[in-house]
């Protein structure tokens, strides 16, 4: 089998596709709860600790260049100029992304479990009961085969 038809049937199996799905899904969503914890989560935190910016939290590292002209208080014009600066602020925001997305996926995976177990349940409850004429059927048959097939006559 050539390498071409080996990759198209590895690429148009279902679970590639649901995958791939999956992972546009996600990276919209996670855009999503970027924005949430950015633009929501973030300034309330914030305000709560004192009006603290989370994402202009840094220790500087490196020096500042000669020809350094932004503001030194400013994580971002600090990257901007190549200035090592552990942004450990953005590494909270991050973190806290993450928790929650992870925490989101969680509820929804919580959710589709719930819904499988309803439905096999269901169907489990609209399966027909086995008549007892049948149970008992089964029983001769089985009896039938264990002692050599044909039934014994009994005199």
């Amino acid at each position: 089998m050539s390498i071409v038809r080996e990759f198209r049937d590895f690429a148009i199996k279902g679970n590639v596709v649901d995958l791939a799905v999956g992972v546009i899904i996600g990276g919209a969503f996670s855009t999503i709860v970027n924005s949430v914890v950015k633009d929501m989560i973030m300034p309330v935190v914030g305000l709560a600790v004192g009006g603290l910016d989370f994402s202009n939290l840094f220790i500087r590292i490196g020096h500042l260049p000669e020809t350094f002209h932004g503001n030194p208080a400013s994580y971002a014009d600090l990257q901007k100029a190549g200035v090592a600066a552990i942004g450990y602020g953005n590494f909270l925001t991050v973190l806290l992304n993450f928790i929650i997305l992870a925490f989101i996926i969680f509820l929804m995976v919580k959710g589709i479990n719930r819904l499988r177990t309803a439905a096999h349940l269901e169907q489990a409850a609209a399966a027909p009961a086995i008549a007892e004429e049948v149970l008992l059927l089964r029983d001769i048959r089985d009896a039938l085969h264990t002692t050599g097939g044909a039934p014994r006559n009994v005199s």
